[in-house]
């Protein structure tokens, strides 16, 4: 079962590398971003322009439930969705740096949690009076709810991880990422030899079988599309290989933005248009609710 390609669509969002313009070792905010992303791809039908999140928004606000550019929690970023929208990247680009790195140009980066931190853009060149300004309404999304995969056995929680990747779409996992530093891709890893004490966090797009009949996770990496098989990898199912099957979470999105709330070029002028969801009023973004993908996914079966 694979999500890559659902009826000709491709059911995934963008391929990401955490590791530009500097090292930042925000694999569990990418790989918990990049799942959600999916998610929403998959709730619109795998239709329509990709909905990317901005992983350096959660690095500027969500340090103390989630982590750093020195470690993080996936659930972290889950629960602090729950609580915050998380606008498009569009508004917050990467720029791989948390309040404590040192590495390259962050020392000269302010990654305080402020609204020009939230979503921003800038007019023109200062040196023609250009200014920077905060965004106020801005395209986001949040998560409805989220979880983690128990199991009473392995067989068990093998069991659930592909029943949710299969009816709700990709999931987060913890991972050991040194013997795959080097992979080159080509095969399946099947190394039984291999420790399985997570220090990396990835995210599970689907499963098959390969032309040994070894079946296998087809993992989606955020080192970049240069590495492995385009930044993906896949690694033998069943036996916990690289401790892939023990850390695994999933969310389910609540509302994302599919018509925004225009602003002029310079962000300073807003519509001030007021929209109704559920009843409440809603005056940073417009969304749409959540539809259960299995819905469609086994009527296309």
């Amino acid at each position: 079962m694979e999500l890559e390609q659902e009826d000709g669509h491709s059911c995934l969002t963008h391929q990401l590398n955490q590791h530009i313009p500097q090292y930042c070792g925000s694999c569990w905010a990418h790989a918990a971003l990049s799942s959600l992303a999916d998610r929403i791809k998959i709730a619109r039908d795998c239709e329509g322009d990709d909905i990317n999140l901005s992983i350096q928004y959660i690095l500027n606000c969500a340090g103390e439930m989630a982590g750093s550019c020195h470690g993080g929690s996936h659930t972290g970023v889950y629960q602090f969705a729950m609580e915050n929208p998380i606008p498009f990247s569009s508004c917050q680009h990467y720029l791989a740096c948390s309040s404590e790195s040192t590495d390259g140009f962050c020392p000269h980066v302010d990654t305080t949690c402020t609204p020009a931190n939230t979503c921003r853009t800038c007019s023109t060149f200062a040196a023609s009076g250009g200014t920077c300004e905060a965004i106020s309404y801005y395209p986001n999304a949040t998560v409805a709810e989220y979880g983690s995969i128990e199991g009473v056995d392995h067989a068990d929680r093998v069991f659930k991880i592909k029943a949710e990747v299969h009816t709700r779409g990709p999931v987060s996992a913890t991972i050991n990422a040194n013997p795959m530093r080097d992979f080159m891709g080509g095969s399946v890893f099947n190394d039984d030899t291999a420790g399985r004490t997570s220090d990396h966090v990835v995210s599970i797009v689907g499963w098959g079988v390969d032309e040994n009949d070894v079946e296998f996770w087809r993992v989606r990496n955020s080192w970049g599309a240069y590495w492995a098989e385009g930044g993906f990898f896949r690694v033998a199912t069943g036996s916990n290989m690289l401790g892939v099957e023990m850390g695994v979470a999933w969310a389910t999105p609540a509302h994302f933005t599919v018509e925004n709330v225009p602003c002029s070029e310079d962000g300073v002028i807003c519509g001030a248009e007021v929209h109704r969801l559920d009843g409440k009023t809603k005056m940073t973004y417009v969304a749409q609710e959540y539809v259960d993908p299995s819905v469609y996914l086994y009527a296309k079966e």
